[in-house]
């Protein structure tokens, strides 16, 4: 055991603090105003956001959180899922480490439970952002808005950033464990639907400067595309392919939630969903391996939005498989990757 006073950083992306109009408009342009989310300009962005994603977006966007928040219960599940679990984590860590729940946009901020941190006087931090796959967007935000808060302290402790896990053993064992409530011989397909992101964001991954398609990225990970998200995301599939015994043709790998014009990282889940289900596919299981707890992302876009898609062109039934949420054996695996750190 470490003789080191140390505080962990649990960090999820965020929600509203309500399914108000006023309060999901806050949260798009907090969430959309981030230079690592919309990459253009700054005038051009928010321009974007505030005159037009969120006044246009914020009311449709309300009603998708107001089911949200019935759904758990007057409350976001992603919130309540995140404070459980952290629960957990501390009974299991036993005063081995103090943990605490952030999220990167919305309540709780980073800024109010780094400063709580920073009254503990811990010899190190530990900051573990909750995505398995790294992207710029998600883990590179949250390292960065780390260091921008933690770089005004005067005595600054030592800190250390737990990177993707995707391939980490545990954690798909986790997937795995909640796959066991499928029968996957009874579908037709199987699909790993990750978050989209815009092609350009991998594209900059590379420092050849050469772009993210010329690097075999839906075939391997190597040194050259390590963190490439798209490369991770098939890698991720890879690995939960070989631990549920699927074959090539049994699954594929789409991603979700695109936004805007320009391209984003293909193929796109309810476009295959489209075509799976004029293929005359009538039973398709979809996993969400990126998200680690269920959301607006999971719950709605998939279960909702990519069910009727599916029936519209001849499907029957679309089943999401749970995401990891505050299960015990995630917060056993969160302990774990911690204490590696440790």
């Amino acid at each position: 055991m470490s003789s080191k006073k140390t505080g962990v950083l649990l960090i999820n992306l965020g929600t509203p603090d309500s399914p108000k109009v006023k309060d999901v408009k806050k949260y798009l342009r907090e969430f959309l105003n981030d230079p690592r989310v919309i990459d253009v300009n700054p005038i051009l962005r928010k321009i974007l956001v505030n005159c037009l994603i969120a006044p246009t977006r914020g009311p449709k966007s309300a009603k998708e959180y107001k089911k949200l928040f019935k759904i758990g219960k007057g409350a976001s599940p992603l919130l309540t899922y995140g404070l459980n679990l952290t629960r957990k984590v501390s009974e299991i860590s036993r005063n081995q480490f103090e943990t605490h729940l952030a999220m990167r946009y919305g309540n709780p901020s980073m800024e109010n439970v780094l400063a709580e941190m920073r009254l503990n006087n811990y010899d190190q931090i530990i900051i573990f952002p909750l995505y398995p796959q790294y992207a710029s967007a998600t883990t590179g935000s949250i390292t960065e808005k780390a260091f921008n808060i933690i770089s005004k302290w005067w005595a600054v402790p030592e800190i250390k950033i737990i990177g993707q896990f995707y391939d980490d053993y545990r954690y798909l064992s986790c997937v795995k464990n909640r796959a066991e409530g499928f029968d996957l011989n009874s579908y037709d397909h199987i699909l790993f639907s990750y978050h989209g992101i815009p092609e350009r964001h991998v594209d900059k991954v590379y420092l050849d400067g050469k772009p993210c398609k010329d690097h075999d990225c839906e075939k391997e990970v190597n040194h050259t595309n390590k963190l490439c998200y798209k490369a991770t995301c098939f890698g991720t599939s890879r690995h939960l392919a070989k631990i549920l015994q699927l074959k090539e043709e049994q699954y594929s790998t789409t991603f979700q939630s695109r936004l805007g014009r320009n391209p984003w990282l293909q193929p796109y889940t309810d476009k295959t969903v489209e075509k799976l289900g004029k293929k005359g596919m009538k039973r398709v299981l979809v996993f969400s391996p990126a998200f680690v707890a269920d959301c607006l992302e999971t719950i709605l876009e998939i279960s909702e939005e990519n069910q009727e898609i599916f029936e519209e062109n001849g499907g029957d039934k679309l089943d999401l498989v749970p995401s990891l949420n505050d299960g015990d054996d995630w917060a056993k695996c969160v302990f774990k990757i911690i204490q590696d750190y440790i």
